[in-house]
């Protein structure tokens, strides 16, 4: 009799594990889930900025009309991502075009001056800042669910219930290099 007790508190312990390890596992899923959907509200609000900025630089710098065409293509390639992988790359191709449209500003006096410019050009950067921490701590929850992904015994569990590992957003190797303006 006490064999078969032994045999059954040992079973119930083996389910109530696999059980708290698919719940963390399920938690990871979610919270990457909902990062990368903290991450698209910032890109949101960030591609809704682009074109104030593009109109308020048009008025000043019209002739550097490559510059300009090159972010709104940019921001026009990036909403139009549907996946982590893509959007990280269209995000890239933005981020540098962006970079080099305030490179660009940055040899217009009266733009730089220009009060509604200023207040655009602070409010993307504030957007960038919470898109770069949101895209930390997305990076940071997709750490910890690959992990359990790969490491024993959860590894198991992952496998049984088909938990995917997911990719990082990494930055472009164009985003590392100083931005260049030649006029």
């Amino acid at each position: 009799m006490s064999v078969i007790l032994i045999i059954c508190v040992a079973f119930i312990a083996v389910i109530f594990f696999v059980i708290k390890l698919y719940n963390k596992l399920v938690l990871l899923k979610n919270r990457s889930e909902e990062a990368w959907s903290d991450i698209d509200v910032q890109l949101k609000q960030r591609y809704d900025l682009i074109p104030n900025i593009v109109e308020t630089v048009k008025g000043y710098a019209g002739h550097e009309k490559e510059t300009l065409e090159n972010v709104v293509r940019a921001r026009n390639q990036a909403i139009s991502t549907n996946t982590l992988d893509d959007g990280g790359k269209s995000e890239n191709v933005l981020t540098s075009a962006l970079q080099k449209l305030f490179a660009l500003a940055e040899s217009y006096p009266d733009l730089k001056a220009n009060q509604n410019f200023m207040q655009l050009q602070g409010t993307l950067e504030k957007i960038e800042e919470k898109i770069q921490l949101s895209r930390r701590y997305y990076n940071a929850i997709v750490r910890d669910l690959n992990t359990s992904t790969e490491v024993f015994p959860s590894n198991v569990i992952a496998n049984m219930f088909n938990f995917k590992k997911r990719n990082y957003i990494e930055i472009d190797e164009t985003e590392r290099q100083n931005v260049k303006v030649k006029f």
